[in-house]
């Protein structure tokens, strides 16, 4: 009976869940309309700890908006030659133009993230980047794009139950990496870097904004609550453009408590 319950309840909150997706999945498609009318260029950063649900965020953000304007970018290793250009260079060709939404599933911040724990930048390469990344999105806000950063967040304990999770699913094998195997073994170096990115490269024109990603149904929907806020369009429902500020908030020294540590 316990068991009957139990099980009822998650399929009563599974339903909750979709519902409420489906009513901010037709406040994004107006808000693309808007986009699209309007000529804007907007651009979604991803970031986050491994396992803290970029994918899964991502696509719920894109399941219903039109293919031809929505895209997302989720880059390889730099080859060669990326190693020798311009860090951004790769980046830049992956731009939106005007009409488009990009989603970056982890972008130029690598650098402070991955390659820094992973020492896979000099300590020089590490500076200049902190130093050209606020500039570099600077000049791209002033040439007309809308920058908006997100850094999900997830505790020790979460992320080692999900990368279990990910070994003994089949269907999640794919998502397995050499990188992910050791996140937990440098989990102090991770909130590190992550510390040190957040405060030196948020500002008011693109400031980060932090999702605790425990939960991953309330992540998708208060992620989504967030940027229909940020996306001004007329034509949305106010009332559901209202995220929960104990989920997603903006970035700031006073909040660094509520990341994970």
């Amino acid at each position: 009976m316990a068991k009957s319950i139990k099980s009822r309840r998650k399929q009563d909150g599974r339903a909750r869940y979709e519902a409420a997706l489906r009513d901010l999945q037709i406040e994004l498609v107006k808000v693309q309309k808007h986009v699209i009318k309007h000529d804007h260029k907007v651009l979604v950063i991803f970031e986050g700890r491994d396992t803290s649900g970029k994918d899964g965020t991502i696509k719920r953000i894109v399941e219903h908006l039109s293919p031809r304007e929505t895209r997302v970018v989720a880059l390889g290793k730099p080859s060669d030659r990326d190693s020798t250009s311009w860090y951004f260079q790769r980046y830049v060709t992956h731009l939106p133009a005007a009409q488009e939404l990009v989603l970056f599933n982890r972008s130029w911040y690598n650098r402070a993230g991955v390659e820094r724990v992973m020492k896979f930048c000099t300590d020089r390469e590490y500076e200049r980047f902190m130093e050209d990344v606020l500039l570099f999105e600077h000049m791209l806000i002033g040439s007309g794009v809308q920058i908006i950063k997100y850094y999900l967040d997830v505790t020790k304990k979460e992320q080692k139950r999900r990368l279990r999770d990910r070994r003994h699913d089949p269907l999640k094998q794919w998502k397995t990496s050499a990188i992910d195997e050791v996140a937990v073994k440098h989990w102090d170096d991770y909130t590190e870097a992550r510390d040190e990115m957040l405060a030196r490269t948020t500002s008011p024109l693109s400031p980060w904004i932090v999702v605790r990603a425990d939960d991953k149904h309330l992540a998708h929907l208060n992620v989504i609550r967030d940027l229909l806020a940020r996306l001004a369009c007329p034509q949305t429902d106010k009332h559901l453009a209202v995220p929960d500020l104990s989920v997603v908030f903006p970035y700031d020294d006073a909040r660094a408590g509520l990341l994970a540590n």
